[in-house]
């Protein structure tokens, strides 16, 4: 079992900035020795959970950003810490949501669009940008 634990998050004006962190633990050693995905994911009100941004662990650490976060959001790991990082500038009141971190054994990350297609969940975070 994978438990991830999430920080960061919080209100913020448009264009500014936040950063949210995704800390691994019980078995996250095999998401970084195995190889694995992270990834996060965000929901609004009466909205699907949608993916924003994925990360492979392996050595080329691939990455996926969706259309709307491209440019703006940089998703991270600090394997050293077994911590994935999503680091949002320029925001948007349209990113208003709650992001949540996943996980998963795999290497097809940027395939992995489905929130269904994800194992371990962090608790969530709320993010709201408005002036």
């Amino acid at each position: 079992q994978v438990q991830l634990v999430q920080s960061g998050g919080g209100s913020v004006q448009p264009g500014g900035s936040l950063t949210l962190s995704c800390a691994a633990s019980g078995y996250a050693y095999r998401l970084y020795r195995d190889h694995g995905c992270m990834a996060w994911f965000r929901q609004a009100p009466g909205e699907e959970r949608e993916a924003v941004a994925t990360l492979y662990l392996g050595d080329e650490g691939t990455t996926y950003y969706s259309d709307s976060v491209k440019g703006r959001f940089a998703i991270a790991r600090d394997s050293a810490k077994e911590t994935v990082t999503l680091q949002m500038r320029r925001m948007k009141p349209e990113d208003t949501a709650m992001y949540y971190c996943a996980a998963v054994l795999g290497t097809d990350c940027t395939d992995r669009l489905h929130w269904r297609q994800w194992n371990f969940w962090g608790q969530g975070t709320q993010v709201t940008v408005t002036s």
